[in-house]
Protein backbone atom coordinates (compact mmCIF):
# COMPACT_ATOMS: atom_id res chain seq x y z
CA UNK A 1 0.00 0.00 0.00
CA UNK A 2 1.33 3.19 -0.89
CA UNK A 3 -0.11 6.34 1.37
CA UNK A 4 -2.14 4.96 3.90
CA UNK A 5 -3.51 5.27 7.21
CA UNK A 6 -2.77 2.40 10.33
CA UNK A 7 -3.98 1.80 13.96
CA UNK A 8 -3.98 -0.68 16.32
CA UNK A 9 -5.47 -2.41 19.85
CA UNK A 10 -4.96 -4.77 22.00
CA UNK A 11 -7.74 -7.45 21.68
CA UNK A 12 -8.27 -10.40 25.26
CA UNK A 13 -8.31 -12.89 22.60
CA UNK A 14 -6.32 -15.15 20.52
CA UNK A 15 -5.22 -14.62 16.73
CA UNK A 16 -7.68 -17.59 16.36
CA UNK A 17 -10.01 -16.23 18.30
CA UNK A 18 -10.06 -13.09 16.68
CA UNK A 19 -9.59 -14.31 13.17
CA UNK A 20 -12.87 -16.25 13.55
CA UNK A 21 -14.68 -13.03 14.13
CA UNK A 22 -13.17 -11.68 11.22
CA UNK A 23 -13.63 -14.38 8.90
CA UNK A 24 -17.31 -14.74 10.00
CA UNK A 25 -19.11 -11.87 7.28
CA UNK A 26 -22.38 -13.31 7.76
CA UNK A 27 -22.66 -11.39 11.61
CA UNK A 28 -21.20 -8.28 10.00
CA UNK A 29 -23.91 -6.87 10.09
CA UNK A 30 -25.01 -7.71 13.61
CA UNK A 31 -21.80 -5.66 15.06
CA UNK A 32 -20.65 -3.33 12.16
CA UNK A 33 -22.89 -0.20 11.64
CA UNK A 34 -22.14 0.57 8.22
CA UNK A 35 -22.15 -2.75 6.92
CA UNK A 36 -26.36 -3.88 6.05
CA UNK A 37 -25.45 -6.81 4.02
CA UNK A 38 -22.69 -9.25 3.06
CA UNK A 39 -22.58 -12.05 0.59
CA UNK A 40 -20.07 -14.66 0.51
CA UNK A 41 -19.12 -14.66 -3.46
CA UNK A 42 -15.99 -17.05 -3.19
CA UNK A 43 -14.49 -19.35 -1.47
CA UNK A 44 -11.21 -20.92 -0.53
CA UNK A 45 -9.83 -24.33 0.23
CA UNK A 46 -9.49 -23.31 3.66
CA UNK A 47 -13.59 -22.10 3.94
CA UNK A 48 -12.33 -18.53 3.94
CA UNK A 49 -14.08 -15.95 1.78
CA UNK A 50 -11.99 -15.02 -1.08
CA UNK A 51 -14.19 -12.27 -2.60
CA UNK A 52 -17.53 -11.11 -0.83
CA UNK A 53 -19.95 -8.36 -1.87
CA UNK A 54 -20.72 -5.97 0.88
CA UNK A 55 -23.73 -3.09 1.04
CA UNK A 56 -22.99 -0.26 2.74
CA UNK A 57 -24.83 2.52 4.58
CA UNK A 58 -23.18 5.22 6.53
CA UNK A 59 -25.43 7.59 6.54
CA UNK A 60 -25.09 10.26 3.60
CA UNK A 61 -22.57 7.50 2.16
CA UNK A 62 -23.95 4.29 0.61
CA UNK A 63 -22.21 2.35 -1.34
CA UNK A 64 -22.06 -1.42 -2.96
CA UNK A 65 -18.42 -3.00 -3.11
CA UNK A 66 -16.64 -6.43 -3.90
CA UNK A 67 -13.39 -6.83 -2.21
CA UNK A 68 -11.00 -9.88 -2.93
CA UNK A 69 -9.44 -11.53 0.66
CA UNK A 70 -6.05 -12.77 1.55
CA UNK A 71 -5.42 -14.67 3.78
CA UNK A 72 -2.05 -16.12 6.14
CA UNK A 73 -3.45 -18.35 8.46
CA UNK A 74 -4.35 -16.37 12.06
CA UNK A 75 -1.57 -13.87 11.06
CA UNK A 76 -2.93 -11.35 8.78
CA UNK A 77 -5.86 -11.09 6.29
CA UNK A 78 -5.14 -7.80 3.83
CA UNK A 79 -8.17 -7.37 0.88
CA UNK A 80 -8.27 -5.23 -1.99
CA UNK A 81 -11.46 -3.69 -4.09
CA UNK A 82 -12.60 -5.19 -7.27
CA UNK A 83 -15.64 -2.72 -7.64
CA UNK A 84 -17.39 -0.24 -6.65
CA UNK A 85 -19.42 2.60 -7.48
CA UNK A 86 -17.94 5.26 -5.17
CA UNK A 87 -14.26 4.12 -4.86
CA UNK A 88 -11.39 3.71 -6.92
CA UNK A 89 -9.25 2.01 -4.61
CA UNK A 90 -9.49 0.50 -1.58
CA UNK A 91 -6.49 -1.32 0.07
CA UNK A 92 -6.55 -3.05 3.59
CA UNK A 93 -5.14 -5.28 5.99
CA UNK A 94 -5.27 -6.96 9.74
CA UNK A 95 -2.22 -8.04 11.27
CA UNK A 96 -2.33 -10.16 14.43
CA UNK A 97 0.04 -10.60 16.93
CA UNK A 98 0.09 -11.81 19.90
CA UNK A 99 1.22 -9.40 23.17
CA UNK A 100 3.94 -10.50 25.25
CA UNK A 101 1.60 -9.65 28.35
CA UNK A 102 -1.47 -11.57 27.41
CA UNK A 103 -3.74 -10.87 24.23
CA UNK A 104 -3.25 -9.72 21.21
CA UNK A 105 -2.09 -6.41 19.20
CA UNK A 106 -4.25 -6.21 16.31
CA UNK A 107 -3.14 -3.50 13.62
CA UNK A 108 -5.26 -2.25 10.97
CA UNK A 109 -4.10 -0.57 7.92
CA UNK A 110 -6.09 0.94 5.11
CA UNK A 111 -5.79 3.00 1.88
CA UNK A 112 -8.78 4.47 0.03
CA UNK A 113 -8.99 6.04 -2.70
CA UNK A 114 -12.38 7.80 -3.64
CA UNK A 115 -13.58 8.81 -7.26
CA UNK A 116 -14.38 12.15 -6.57
CA UNK A 117 -11.62 14.55 -5.57
CA UNK A 118 -10.48 14.83 -2.36
CA UNK A 119 -7.76 16.70 -0.03
CA UNK A 120 -5.35 13.98 0.64
CA UNK A 121 -6.01 15.48 4.33
CA UNK A 122 -9.50 14.65 4.54
CA UNK A 123 -9.06 11.70 3.07
CA UNK A 124 -6.80 10.42 5.75
CA UNK A 125 -9.56 12.11 8.54
CA UNK A 126 -12.29 9.43 6.76
CA UNK A 127 -9.70 6.81 7.16
CA UNK A 128 -9.38 7.04 10.82
CA UNK A 129 -12.53 7.01 11.45
CA UNK A 130 -12.89 4.58 9.62
CA UNK A 131 -9.94 2.28 11.10
CA UNK A 132 -11.07 4.01 14.75
CA UNK A 133 -14.61 2.54 14.51
CA UNK A 134 -13.74 -0.93 13.20
CA UNK A 135 -10.88 -1.82 15.52
CA UNK A 136 -14.02 -0.78 18.35
CA UNK A 137 -16.51 -2.98 16.79
CA UNK A 138 -13.78 -5.92 16.43
CA UNK A 139 -12.67 -5.44 20.22
CA UNK A 140 -16.27 -4.98 21.36
CA UNK A 141 -17.31 -8.21 19.12
CA UNK A 142 -14.29 -10.68 20.25
CA UNK A 143 -14.31 -9.94 24.11
CA UNK A 144 -18.51 -9.87 24.45
CA UNK A 145 -18.17 -13.23 23.18
CA UNK A 146 -16.33 -14.32 26.74
CA UNK A 147 -13.25 -15.51 25.17
CA UNK A 148 -9.78 -14.58 26.52
CA UNK A 149 -6.47 -14.93 25.74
Amino acid sequence: MAEHTRSSTTIEATPEQIMAVIADFAAYPQWTGEVKEVEVLAKGADGRAEQVRLLLDAGAIKDEHVLAYTWDGDRRVSWTLVKSQMLKSLDGSYLLDPSRSGGTVVIYQLAVDVKIPMLGMIKRKAEKVIIDRALAGLKKRVESQGVTA
